[in-house]
């Protein structure tokens, strides 16, 4: 399914990160099928249940996983250890922000979150300390961001161990968005599949680059 745009050797680490694009994808559009089913409030309410004082501030601190900041020891490490990946990773920093911003802010604007979209605020469950949104819900920006570093590294990395491990974390970040009131099942979806495609055209990208320091357009000579 996903074999043709991966450039380069099919080596272990190439079969991981097309395992992990699968999943994320899969998982995604599963997301979206339920919640097209149970409905969007009534999937929101659910998964946005009280679960206590530990899960509170378990959700609270683990959803900083998915901030923009975490592109930095990523890059950095990249630099560093990895320095052929760069334009890979840089060119995905990019784009995921140019995705979630384009829907944001262009072509689903003002876009209700739960709080400012459920009639009842009192069905929604508010963790103390948390400032929630009322606007800008779709999709999840926290989720878009876990889930693109979850691929990259499972790119980076020549270790399949670490395939469903860190598909769990960054799909609890996605979780911690709902449980935090912040965002819809669906939002989390829509988060998965465009770190998916941002992958995608973080690959296009880069081979396009490499491709022109190969063969330069001759005025550039």
């Amino acid at each position: 399914m996903f074999e043709w745009i991966y450039f380069y050797n099919m080596d272990k680490a190439g079969i991981t990160y097309i395992k992990a694009l699968k999943l994320t994808a899969i998982g995604g559009i599963l997301l979206f099928i339920i919640n097209y089913i149970i409905g969007t409030n009534n999937f929101f309410l659910q998964l946005n249940a009280d679960g206590g004082y530990w899960a509170d501030h378990l959700f609270h601190y683990l959803t900083y996983l998915g901030d923009g900041i975490m592109w930095v020891p990523l890059m950095l490490y990249v630099l560093f250890r990895k320095k052929d990946q760069a334009i890979f990773v840089l060119a995905a920093i990019m784009i995921s922000t140019l995705i979630t911003h384009l829907f944001k802010d262009i072509l689903i604007p003002n876009e209700a979150r739960p709080t400012k979209a459920i009639a009842d605020i009192n069905l929604i469950h508010i963790v103390k300390g948390v400032s929630v949104h009322t606007i800008g819900s779709f999709p999840s920006g926290h989720t878009t961001t876990a889930f693109c570093i979850y691929l990259i590294v499972c790119r980076l990395f020549n270790n399949e161990k670490l395939l469903i491990p860190l598909f769990v974390l960054a799909l609890a970040v996605g979780y911690s968005r709902v449980y935090l009131a912040q965002h819809f099942p669906r939002d989390v979806a829509g988060g998965m599949l465009a770190a998916v495609f941002t992958l995608i055209f973080s690959q296009w990208t880069e081979k396009a680059v490499r491709r022109k320091k190969v063969y330069p357009h001759p005025l550039n000579k």
